[in-house]
């Protein structure tokens, strides 16, 4: 009678200890581009867009080969040609001090233009930086300003947001005009291992309206996406899977009572092995 009391005992708890434990190691595909052959090469269609919006902060540099002839349409030219201004004698000599500079830029307004030195108000809105930068450098030269001017732009206010199920959510700022879905996870330490990896959003603002995609990472066609290269103030959330979904409605005593369970047990095999002891002994 123990014995069978003892077996159907111990078969349950094992049961529902497997069924627990298979439950909490099932989760879904956490490979990236798990669609795609590991030796082939994938063409990436979508071409990255670098359209200027209003409140973007850019910055704008003028080389030339002839440096005079650009300091007036370089913020840290003029800052540090002021600076070289301030002379301090000491000893009878002269020594030039020199300030840390602080660019701050060139605010798109929300007409859609900045004011350059010289040139005046340009509207930039709706052109991307490879556009700025080739009509800076006709009006430069056509005008007379500057014979050999090379104009680059970039982003000043970059940013990006990371939030979910991420190991580190923050707001990413970016030193450029360039980020994709996957360095922006990179930089915030990856998905965690309950991030839904089939279906990322992404938030942005696109022409005055507010629009919603989502990736799935575990695709190669996210390549081909309009997502996959991130807008300045985009909002990247990582939405837990179907797991943790399910786990945050469980019970939380779960584990305890298990725990609970295997103690039982134990109590009872232990109780079992001593009467078994104790009827040996006194047939003997």
């Amino acid at each position: 009678m123990f014995q069978i009391i003892g077996r159907f005992f111990k078969i349950s708890v094992l049961s529902f200890i497997f069924v627990t434990l298979f439950a909490a190691c099932h989760h879904s595909e956490i490979a990236y581009v798990s669609d795609a052959t590991r030796d082939s090469a994938q063409q990436v269609l979508s071409i990255y867009d670098n359209t200027i919006l209003p409140g973007d902060q850019l910055y704008i540099h003028v080389a030339s080969l002839t440096p005079e002839s650009v300091v007036p349409f370089n913020q840290e030219s003029r800052m540090l040609h002021l600076a070289s201004n301030s002379v301090v004698e000491e000893d009878g000599e002269q020594e030039t001090e020199y300030v840390n500079v602080d660019i701050s830029g060139y605010t798109v307004n929300d007409m859609g233009t900045i004011t350059f030195p010289v040139l005046g108000e340009i509207s930039v809105v709706g052109i991307t930086h490879d556009s700025l930068c080739h009509y800076l450098e006709s009006r430069l030269k056509s005008e007379g300003y500057v014979i050999d001017p090379q104009v680059t732009t970039k982003l000043l206010n970059f940013r990006v947001t990371v939030v979910g199920e991420v190991a580190q959510p923050q707001q990413i700022h970016v030193n450029g005009t360039r980020l994709t879905i996957l360095e922006a996870l990179a930089i915030c330490g990856d998905l965690t291992i309950y991030g839904q990896r089939e279906n990322v959003t992404i938030m942005r603002v696109e022409k005055g309206k507010k629009e919603i995609g989502e990736l799935n990472l575990t695709s190669k066609e996210m390549f081909d996406s309009p997502y996959y290269y991130l807008h300045n103030n985009d909002i990247v959330y990582v939405e837990p899977n179907k797991y943790l979904k399910r786990s945050s409605d469980r019970d939380p005593n779960v584990p305890n009572y298990i725990s609970m369970g295997v103690s039982v047990w134990s109590i009872i095999r232990t109780t079992i092995d001593n009467t078994r002891r104790i009827r040996a002994m006194n047939n003997q």
